[in-house]
């Protein structure tokens, strides 16, 4: 037997010895550079150690494959193992990990063992195109974030509280992406840490406590985000909603109370918030902030009406309180002409407070607060340290530089603008044909299209939406859906997405709805007579508003 042969026979006898249930189906084949990969990280795992590495690394050439079948991605550059059986893996996790803890597709989960770029691979080698994953920002495991990583975890890591270069330099960079004002950051590990430190800083800035929400907004998972999150506190049948906490109406100008081609809806759901406003200093009290994502995402993929950021912030900063917006989802150049979805209301709104998260680190846990200077000095005046253990840390901030730099070297806003444009383009195309489609709407790679049976009424076609996205997956391509209804399609993918990707999607998507319309009944010739009915049911609306 050949030291490979002996070397691949124990590697299956070292997993068959850890899990007696386990499958180890995997060949050496082709592939020098990726074979030393690999064996880096057989190695790395305990599998392969000492001499028998670099005598591997100096036989021919290898690569991978799944089960006697090659890797349908030419870059796949692993030792791939599957130590569990999927049933195995399913039946752990349940024992294990909290039953509240959900899943993609929990009636057929996929079990991902792999992913490069936009593209994601199952234990059998099968690629899904990832229309949904946009904490992998630039692209999973992006070659250059994943270096800059590792060389700053084998040179240095620790706490803020010791100078390091590299926190100060990348809060230079971040700053510079924004708006002179807002200068000072604090580095946490979560857009729950961004969102909930957001809040003590309004409320030690303002001296109040109330907070104005969003309806169908979420910002994070701690207990004073639940009670900001209508989004989550709605599925609770015993929460009592915080007196502290008060809903404005989402700025929804397609389903929503104002919607377009209506009175300046703007306006309309602006003074829904001076109304709030109003009410709570009826009572005594003062609001401390609002607080909003520049683009509403699990609440359906919503844009705000030009100019209601500005309204909102007039209204609220006349009261004492702070704007506080939340870029977890939707920074970092998402929607294509702007760094900042806040950006897209136009350069006379600034926020008072940036929070920010997922795609900051590209998968890696960091996040941030930017805010101004005269926030932070009333932060600091109240007397108390503060102090994140991880916050700052050399390597969070040696990956958020690399995040930075291949943003701009790969012009990925660019490249979600025309990209961007370009689904969008074909979203409304399949609008015109398909009755299923009620609405396009988004910016850049962040789009969202909403399914309807009855373009008048506005019908939640829920479980149609949840047919699209599993009939998706069996084309292998991953899709959500979300928003109040759960009937949204949610676009939001790495922004290394292309042209392809998104003929390819859409494509998908036109045949899934072509079946379903076809088994509902639904006729195309109804389009034209219910769109004209519903834009005269608004503009009636408006005139007697």
């Amino acid at each position: 037997m050949s030291l490979l042969a002996a070397e691949i026979a124990v590697l299956r006898t070292s997993v068959a010895r850890e899990a007696p249930a386990a499958r180890h189906r995997c060949e050496v084949v082709g592939g020098a550079s990726r074979r030393s990969r690999a064996l880096a990280q057989a190695r790395a795992h305990g599998r392969i150690k000492g001499r028998a590495v670099s005598e591997l690394a100096a036989t021919a050439p290898r690569f991978v494959r799944w089960g006697g079948r090659r890797a349908s991605s030419s870059s796949a550059a692993f030792l791939l193992m599957e130590i569990f059986e999927k049933k195995k893996t399913v039946d752990l996790r349940k024992k294990h990990i909290g039953p509240s803890c959900k899943i993609f597709f929990s009636h057929d989960p996929i079990k991902i063992v792999q992913a490069k770029g936009q593209y994601m691979y199952d234990e059998k080698g099968r690629r899904y195109l990832d229309c949904i994953n946009n904490v992998a920002h630039v692209g999973h495991c992006h070659p250059d974030v994943v270096k800059a990583g590792a060389q700053q975890m084998e040179l240095l890591n620790t706490n803020s509280r010791f100078l390091h270069d590299k926190l100060v330099l990348y809060a230079q960079r971040l700053q510079a992406t924004l708006p002179d004002k807002l200068s000072v950051c604090y580095f946490v590990n979560s857009g729950s840490e961004a969102n909930d430190l957001a809040l003590r800083l309004a409320r030690e800035y303002s001296g109040h406590k109330d907070v104005i929400t969003l309806e169908n907004a979420y910002h994070g998972h701690v207990s004073s985000l639940i009670d900001i999150s209508p989004y989550k506190f709605h599925q609770l049948s015993d929460f009592e909603q915080n007196q502290f906490v008060h809903v404005a109406p989402s700025p929804d100008v397609y389903r929503g109370k104002y919607r377009a081609g209506g009175a300046d809806p703007a306006t309309a759901y602006a003074d829904e918030v001076k109304d709030i406003i109003e009410g709570v200093h009826a009572k005594g009290r003062k609001i401390a902030a609002f607080i909003a994502e520049s683009l509403q995402s699990c609440g359906g993929q919503v844009v705000p009406p030009m100019g209601y950021f500005q309204q909102v912030a007039e209204h609220v900063r006349k009261a004492g309180g702070l704007f506080i917006a939340d870029e977890v989802q939707v920074g970092f150049g998402r929607v294509g002409a702007h760094f900042w979805a806040f950006q897209l209301q136009g350069e006379d709104f600034v926020p008072d407070i940036v929070t920010m998260g997922k795609p900051i680190g590209n998968g890696h846990p960091m996040s941030c607060v930017v805010t101004t200077k005269e926030v932070a000095e009333a932060f600091m005046s109240s007397g108390m340290e503060y102090f994140n253990t991880f916050g700052g840390n050399p390597v969070s901030c040696a990956v958020g530089l690399a995040v930075l730099d291949v943003i701009e070297k790969e012009d990925l806003r660019g490249n979600a603008l025309r990209v961007g444009r370009h689904l969008t383009s074909l979203l409304e195309k399949q609008k015109e044909k398909h009755p299923l489609i009620g609405d396009i709407r988004g910016c850049g790679l962040f789009v969202g299209v909403e399914l309807v049976r009855d373009r008048l009424k506005l019908t939640p076609a829920t479980a149609e939406a949840q047919e699209v996205i599993y009939k998706l997956k069996e084309d292998y391509i991953l899709l959500s859906a979300d928003g109040p209804h759960r009937n949204v399609l949610k676009f939001k993918p790495p922004m290394c997405f292309t042209t392809a990707d998104a003929d390819l999607a859409v494509e998908k998507i036109d045949h899934i709805l072509t079946e379903l319309e076809e088994a509902l009944g639904l006729k195309l010739s109804n389009i034209v007579n219910t769109e004209n009915e519903r834009k005269e049911r608004i503009s009636s609306q408006a005139a007697d508003g």
